[in-house]
Formats: structure tokens, C-alpha cells, sequence
């Protein structure tokens, strides 16, 4: 895993941080919406990473944001893929061409379909957030430092704080949940799975929720967030798989608040 570590910071030192403020109008486009971006800094950092990921791991599945979107077939494949190797170039895409300096770079390892390996890199802060499946989660420093982290305390519903990503729920009921929220201490979106599940894993926040599921965006952070003591399920209350996109996501710090914010505030 030190090698992948290894690999994003340097793709992100050579593709993504000279690049931060310093987009063109030309090195910037639109994919599905406004808010849903690509810039240069994505598609050539994901160039460097898998150019090096089939030099290192040959006989992996290469399965980036940017080559699903070039290749939408390419996700199929990874339910069925003996190992694969799952990247985010520049998550928080937003934020970075906006000169907000919320964003990672997000790589996860699957083994015969189960996430057994999870990295976040904050190109800003130059450090990781990383887990192997059973080794806990760490914050790890170039310099060798290293820092078990754990989830926080749990506590009452009315003094929860945490990240709801609210925009992909179903139009019927994103009133209702949005009333829900009110029963929490504090919500809060940084448009960066990245970082919100950076910040979870530290102990800062009570609660994580998303609806829209790509590999890309949260198998890293789950895993890493369930290495740190999280109680982490789909809605349904089944385990978060590599191949899921839909049915939801809820992070908490153990099964008793996951319950409590299914059943009080997100209730689809």
C-alpha cells in the first residue's frame, strides 16, 4: 500500500497542485451538469496513475473516474475482477477549479470483490488517511509519523454534527429529510467525500450520509472510516459492496446512532 500512497502524491504533486488556481477557461469542462466538472488536472493526474498502476500491478483492473466516463462499460467489470485498482484523480473537482482548497486524491485496492485497502491524500496538507482491511485507519505523514485514528463518541441525535449529501436524493422525499435535519446538531456538505470522510475517521463528526454511490467517491472512506470503529451500511442495512451504486450510504460512530438516524432523520 505504500507504493499506491506513494504514487498519488506524487501524480498530485506533478499534475494537480501546479495546476490549483491556475486553470484556463479551456482547461475546465462540464460533464453531466454545471456542477459536475472536469478539469486537466483530473484527466492527466489519472494518466500518470494508471500509466504507473499497469507498470506495477499488470494483472489489475485500472478503474478511474475519468475512464469510466470515457469508457462506461469499464465499471461492469469490476463486480467481477480478481483485483482492481479504484482512483479518484481530484475528488472535490469543484472545489479545486473554484481556488477552494477542499480536494484529494482518493485510491482504493479490491480484492475479489471486497475493498481491502483505502487511501486519501490531501495534496494541501501533504499527508494520508489510509487503512488496510483488519489494520485499523492511520494518518500518515511523509516523514514517517504516523497517528491511529478512531471515530468520535457517540451522542444524543440533538447533538450530532456531521455531512449530509442531500442533492442526489429522490425529489419526493428530499423535503421530508430536509425537515429531518433540523433534529441534528449541525449539517454540513463540503462537496468533498474526500475530506468529509477524512474528518469522520478523526473523531470531528457524528455522521456521513450519501445516496449516489460511484466506487470512486466512497469505497476508500468507508473502509477507512469502518477501520477507525464506524458502524457503516447501505439504508437497507446491508454492507457497502465495490459493484453497489445505489441504495445509500449512512456512516456513524456505532450501530445504535446509525439506527437512530435512519429511523429519525433519514427515512426513505
Amino acid at each position: 500500500m505504500t507504493v499506491l500512497a506513494d504514487l498519488l502524491r506524487r501524480a498530485a504533486k506533478a499534475e494537480i497542485v501546479p495546476r490549483f488556481r491556475r486553470l484556463g477557461s479551456a482547461d475546465v469542462r462540464c460533464k453531466s451538469e454545471a456542477t459536475d466538472l472536469v478539469t486537466e488536472a483530473d484527466e492527466q493526474a489519472e494518466r500518470m496513475m494508471k500509466e504507473e498502476s499497469a507498470r506495477l500491478w499488470p494483472d489489475a483492473l485500472f478503474v478511474g473516474e475519468e475512464s469510466v466516463a470515457a469508457e462506461p462499460a469499464l465499471l461492469d467489470r469490476l463486480k467481477d475482477a480478481e483485483l482492481a485498482i479504484v482512483v479518484d484523480p481530484v475528488d472535490g473537482t469543484f472545489n479545486f477549479a473554484s481556488g477552494i482548497p477542499a480536494f484529494g486524491v482518493m485510491a482504493s485496492v479490491v480484492l475479489a470483490g471486497e475493498t481491502i485497502a483505502g487511501i486519501i491524500y490531501d495534496p494541501m496538507g501533504d499527508d494520508w488517511v489510509m487503512a488496510e482491511k483488519g489494520g485499523g485507519a492511520w494518518l500518515r505523514r511523509p516523514d514517517g509519523e504516523a497517528q491511529r485514528l478512531s471515530v468520535a463518541a457517540p451522542v444524543a441525535l440533538d447533538q450530532m454534527v456531521g455531512m449530509a449529501s442531500t442533492g442526489y436524493l429522490p425529489k419526493d422525499r428530499q423535503p421530508q429529510i430536509l425537515a429531518n435535519l433540523s433534529k441534528v446538531r449541525f449539517v454540513a456538505n463540503y462537496r468533498c467525500a474526500a475530506h468529509e470522510h477524512r474528518t469522520f475517521a478523526a473523531g470531528h463528526v457524528h455522521y456521513l450520509m450519501y445516496y449516489k454511490l460511484m466506487p470512486w467517491d466512497h469505497l476508500a472512506g468507508a473502509l477507512i472510516c469502518q477501520e477507525a470503529g464506524a458502524y457503516v451500511a447501505r439504508f437497507d442495512g446491508t454492507p457497502y459492496l465495490p459493484h453497489h451504486l445505489d441504495g445509500g450510504l449512512l456512516i456513524a460512530p456505532d450501530r445504535s446512532s446509525w439506527e437512530s438516524l435512519r429511523r429519525e432523520v433519514f427515512t426513505l
